[in-house]
């Protein structure tokens, strides 16, 4: 039987099937470059001065040795409480306790494809992530929390990368002489089981802080039933035009993230919601409904594939008031043209020294990050692009060790990327009020800025909408793709 072309449908047939296997292969060979390319990822320390403050996520510290008697400079809008004087290890130990989410392999296949890593391109995804997790830090364990054992993280520096990424090579390469699956983090050196039974009263709010922590991470872990993990992002994702290996903006990963905390099934996660602002402004009648609604489609008796959350002797953080939930607020900006104007380096500065914010995911051109912190004229962060094996957080006793972050990152403001997400959480309607009042202060612009990067409005967005005959996916642009469209929108940029 011959086809319209004149070849036998067979023949045709065939070249679609070796096609396939071609793309396939195609397909395996770059995601094994990448992991190869990101397992051996050398960069050099970071350096930081002694005579200029340091900001993390609402947290001041300053560098000068205790026998300097010299006042040191004042901390940007910073409290007293704050301030820390000469304490580097504090500061060491309050970034190690971040969540640090990187690229990973050996995990699953993503759904609608064979991926089996996300390196290469899933570095907005994993710098969400990161945002998210602090998000839930704030919310389950306050920002003073820090981890028992993030001072005994070993540094990544280049011995270390250099002689883990060379064993897991070799170890891949025998694997695919042998046939036999590479061994991944989950089956060696695994912490050992919490105790259940702690003694006094501190020792057994360490225990449930404990219970907090390893139950959050276990919700970004790299299975399709984590209720925040990459497969369920990408699940997400396909809903909006973006595939897996589909390179994601920060504006697009906002909404991502919304729909993955709205539809989290976990009763752990039934106290907070998302918001995510429409053109750069934030409706306060819309926070406030959030706020106060119930999520549709939540019982109390639905079951969780995570680690149940303790039920007693929760923190104090972690129990808002009745029929009030938090929200983490999401706000999608472009702070430039071609580049970052450099008049909102200090709006920045003034973002990332409030303790309610979130960070911001953004990064350099063809680099996604998630910017915590500055000190003078750099940001600090933490980077995604450093591939880890697969983690199984089903086990209780799962590692730890390979979701937080040794070693800081510092780059100039005048490489950041103009476009990004900013958020900030906020636990209950009263705190949001206080959050609109004190960044309504922070967005007045200057005599040179003549916009501010974002509003706050009151009343609902669909009071201002003029588009009101438009589709839901049109409303959203140029922050939401269509899945038939072609062209990528002003909300994206290149990320690798």
């Amino acid at each position: 039987m011959l086809c319209g072309n004149g070849f036998p449908a067979s023949l045709v047939q065939m070249e679609n099937n070796g096609s396939d296997e071609v793309e396939k292969l195609k397909t395996k060979f770059l995601s094994v470059w990448h992991n190869v390319k990101y397992s051996w990822a050398l960069k050099p320390k970071t350096s930081f001065s002694r005579n200029s403050p340091v900001l993390l996520l609402g947290k001041c510290y300053h560098f000068k040795a205790e026998d300097d008697d010299s006042v040191p400079e004042a901390c940007y809008e910073a409290s007293d409480e704050d301030f820390v004087m000469g304490n580097v290890e504090a500061f060491r130990k309050d970034f190690a306790s971040r969540l640090w989410l990187t690229y990973r392999e050996e995990f699953p296949p993503l759904p609608g494809s064979i991926l089996t890593s996300d390196c290469g391109w899933g570095c907005m995804l994993r710098a969400g992530q990161m945002m998210l997790a602090q998000a839930l830090t704030l919310h389950f364990l306050g920002r003073d929390w820090t981890w028992s054992e993030a001072l005994t993280l070993q540094p990544l520096d280049t011995e270390t990368w250099t002689t883990t990424a060379a064993k897991r090579l070799v170890a891949s390469l025998e694997a695919s002489l042998q046939g036999s699956p590479s061994p991944s983090d989950h089956g060696s050196s695994p912490l050992p089981q919490t105790q259940a039974a702690p003694g006094s009263a501190e020792e057994a709010d360490a225990h449930v802080k404990e219970m907090y922590h390893r139950t959050l991470v276990s919700w970004f872990g790299d299975s399709p039933s984590a209720q925040l993990g990459l497969h369920r992002l990408v699940r997400l994702g396909l809903t909006m035009g973006k595939q897996a290996g589909d390179w994601y903006g920060p504006a697009v990963v906002a909404h991502i993230l919304k729909k993955a905390v709205e539809e989290a099934m976990d009763p752990g996660l039934a106290g907070i919601t998302a918001y995510v602002s429409q053109d750069c402004t934030v409706y306060s009648a819309d926070v406030v409904d959030c706020h106060r609604a119930p999520r549709a489609g939540q019982t109390s008796d639905e079951t969780s594939d995570a680690p149940p959350l303790p039920q007693n002797d929760q923190p104090a953080s972690a129990s808002p008031l009745p029929d009030d939930r938090a929200v983490i607020i999401l706000i999608p900006v472009r702070l430039g043209g071609e580049k970052t104007n450099p008049e909102y380096f200090d709006f920045a500065k003034g973002i990332l020294s409030l303790e309610y914010c979130i960070g911001i995911i953004g990064g350099k051109p063809k680099q996604a990050c998630y910017f915590v912190g500055f000190q003078d004229d750099s940001l600090i962060y933490m980077d995604p692009h450093y591939c880890q094996s697969f983690v199984d957080v089903s086990t209780s006793d799962f590692p730890l060790q390979s979701y937080h972050c040794p070693s800081p990152k510092k780059m100039p403001f005048s490489k950041m990327d103009p476009s990004c997400t900013i958020g900030f959480y906020s636990r209950s309607v009263q705190d949001y009020e206080r959050i609109r009042q004190e960044l309504s202060k922070v967005l007045q612009p200057s005599a040179k800025e003549k916009y501010p990067a974002f509003t706050f409005v009151q009343g609902h967005g669909r009071d201002y909408d003029l588009s009101a005959g438009l589709t839901p996916e049109k409303k959203e642009w140029p922050f939401i793709c269509d899945p038939r469209r072609t062209v990528t929108t002003a909300g994206d940029f290149v990320l690798l």
